[in-house]
């Protein structure tokens, strides 16, 4: 990387250093990923994203690890509703995967990371038995035997050793109060575990891109973030989930987790080289974030925020950062708005205006109240302003400003020339005000 490009990348990556630091994630690896080589790759990107101030639990998945084993002693795996039969057999096949790929995780911290980002630190990891399980029991009239699902999560122990700086790793297994042993899935082990330590970011390193825009097309553009209340109807349209590779398998879990308390839950293709590093550092991220942004706080407008969408706007009107509107023209616009509010007051706002002809949309009268500014409002309405746009089709969005161009820049848009503008809209450009015109691609 030349100066001139390393510069300017590390300035854009330093705020989301500064905005994880003492955060915790809880970081799912599936087993695929583990059987496909990726591991010294993703101890690699968990260290160097721990060594940045982020706490970590990994939980890893193996199932296709004990499906070696099962097949190594002759027996077949058996499924229904899309977890695991767990006999005798099974269970014993479970322990010998759970202990060796334990061993491997731990060696692939412990190698001193020659030659990586990671060389010559150190990074400890602590195992232990943090979770007490219960038996799944009888489903519509199947036996699980020795399947079973998180009871409790010590979330004061794993607390512990997260603020001594290691890493927790976790199986999917536990075991109830008596003693008894049961096989667990990584996806219930990682969403309980994230749900008990209310951590930050639930993350699923998958075998899938992430959730497509079009569901019956596989080629359409991963959808990078999932509101929760889109996230639920999606869902809910959704056949059960039986394999990892069906949409709702991974989803199901992201909607339960933020449902109860996380806030941003993550499904990320592990085939990606630095996938964890591409989502986490990276502005618009790689695969799918489903975000924890409740319909009273972050919605579209109505008619009846006009008066308060006017209030809000009228200073940064009265000193020239925005240009003026009257209520006529909000009150034909309404619609358009995106509102934050909170107990029943907006402060915060945008516009999005279409030009279908051109495929790109412009965001208009983006305003925070001076009262709650860097509080990451501006943040959340660009991003919901995007993800309309992209739920309806257009390949960009732009914006005009004399004020806050660097804020746009490092948020991903690129200045352009005016005559850029779609028709329409260049012929209401202001050439007087001489607005910088920036886009982004969505």
């Amino acid at each position: 990387m030349h100066n001139s490009s390393f510069v300017p990348w590390f300035r854009s990556v330093a705020p989301y250093i500064h905005t994880h630091r003492g955060k915790t994630f809880v970081v799912a690896v599936c087993g695929e990923a583990i059987a496909d080589g990726k591991l010294s790759l993703i101890a690699q990107d968990v260290a160097l994203i721990q060594s940045m101030g982020v706490k970590i639990v990994l939980v890893h998945g193996f199932r296709p690890q004990v499906n070696d084993q099962l097949a190594a002693k002759g027996h077949t795996p058996q499924y229904s509703h899309g977890m695991r039969i767990t006999d005798s057999v099974a269970l014993d096949c479970a322990q010998e995967a759970a202990g060796q790929l334990r061993y491997e995780i731990e060696a692939a911290f412990s190698q001193g990371l020659p030659n990586t980002p990671m060389a010559g630190s150190t990074v400890r990891v602590i195992s232990g038995n943090f979770l007490t399980a219960r038996p799944v029991g009888l489903i519509d009239g199947v036996d699980f035997i020795h399947s079973g699902l998180v009871r409790k999560v010590d979330t004061v122990a794993i607390n512990q050793v997260l603020d001594m700086g290691a890493v927790v790793l976790l199986s999917p297994f536990g075991f109830s109060p008596t003693g008894e042993a049961f096989n667990l899935t990584m996806e219930n082990v990682a969403t309980s575990v994230a749900v008990g330590l209310q951590a930050d970011k639930l993350i699923f390193l998958t075998e899938i891109d992430g959730i497509h825009t079009d569901q019956n097309d596989a080629a359409s553009p991963v959808d990078t973030e999932l509101p929760l209340v889109d996230a639920e109807k999606l869902l809910a349209a959704l056949p059960d989930a039986r394999q990892p590779t069906d949409t709702a398998f991974y989803l199901q879990h992201c909607v339960k987790a933020c449902k109860s308390g996380v806030e941003r839950s993550h499904i990320l293709p592990y085939a990606v080289d630095g996938a964890l590093l591409l989502e986490i550092y990276v502005h618009d991220g790689i695969g799918t974030m489903v975000v924890d942004e409740k319909l009273e706080s972050l919605r579209e407008a109505t008619i009846d925020d006009v008066g308060s969408i006017l209030q809000l706007i009228e200073p940064f009107e009265r000193d020239g950062t925005l240009v003026k509107r009257d209520r006529t023209e909000i009150e034909r616009d309404a619609k358009y708005y995106t509102v934050i509010e909170h107990d029943g007051v907006i402060f915060g706002c945008a516009a999005l205006y279409y030009f279908p002809e051109a495929k790109t949309a412009e965001m208009a009268a983006l305003t925070v109240s001076p009262n709650v500014q860097n509080q990451g409002d501006g943040e959340r309405l660009l991003r919901r302003i995007e993800h309309r746009a992209k739920a309806a089709g257009f390949e960009s969005i732009f914006v005009l400003t004399t004020r806050t161009t660097h804020w746009f820049i490092k948020r991903g848009f690129v200045p352009v020339d005016a005559n850029w503008l779609p028709e329409a809209r260049r012929q209401k450009y202001n050439w007087d005000r001489k607005s910088q015109v920036l886009v982004k691609k969505l």
